[in-house]
């Protein structure tokens, strides 16, 4: 196996094929794998490398050197036990972070019984990501590593004329702004100078905690 493979996709389904597509129109090298020759084909143009194998024999996983890569997800569909049992295998091999897809709250329960570093449930996901549109005014996305972090864009109103250095927003809020965008511009400015004056109607692109941000007024 070469050693420029970091991430793998056990399961090329729907979910588990956009993830590794997501991943290598990125620029990651994804390595996939599943026992359906279909699944298997219609990867083959977009990921790095493709294996079909039965992820669910530990001498398998052993011999494609899944043991090498730093991320797998288990993809396999509604398959319980078979997710739950290459999750163990993974785990024992030594990959550090193993994320899978559940498919309820349960399967979930199980999975971090074993030990999963991440368990992911696309229809929460989807369900949350929809509800926080409404609630969150300025919302983009969760931070991946931290649920209670998200990323949001805040309207600047009463901090006009002043600098992101004056506003201290990381030692005031703990928030960190990452983007800013001029007030009828389409383009964002990424990792802004901190003596740039902000004007009204301006946008900032933060990260920081839901609890925190909702109390903020830009």
């Amino acid at each position: 196996m070469t050693k420029f493979i970091q991430v793998g996709v056990i399961g090329l389904g729907k979910f588990g094929y956009k993830f590794g597509e997501v991943l290598t129109n990125a620029g990651v090298n994804v390595l996939g794998v599943d026992l359906n020759p279909k699944y298997v084909h219609q990867a083959q143009s977009i990921f790095t490398q493709v294996l079909q194998a039965d992820a669910t024999n530990k001498e398998a996983l052993v011999q494609m050197g899944i043991a090498d890569l730093s991320h797998v997800l288990i993809s396999i569909g509604d398959s319980i036990a078979g997710s739950a049992m290459i999750a163990m295998y993974l785990k024992e091999l030594g990959v550090p972070l193993v994320w899978v897809k559940a498919t309820n709250g349960d399967h979930a329960k199980l999975l971090k019984k074993i030990g999963v570093d991440e368990v992911v449930i696309p229809e929460h996901m989807a369900a949350r990501q929809l509800a926080n549109r409404i609630t969150i005014p300025g919302f983009i996305d969760h931070f991946p590593f931290n649920k209670e972090m998200v990323v949001k864009e805040m309207i600047i109103l009463q901090w006009q004329g002043k600098t992101l250095r004056e506003l201290n927003l990381t030692n005031q809020y703990r928030i960190q702004v990452i983007a800013t965008r001029r007030k009828g511009e389409r383009e964002y400015t990424f990792i802004p100078k901190a003596d740039d004056t902000l004007c009204e109607g301006d946008v900032l692109v933060v990260i920081g905690e839901i609890n925190l941000l909702e109390k903020i007024s830009s």
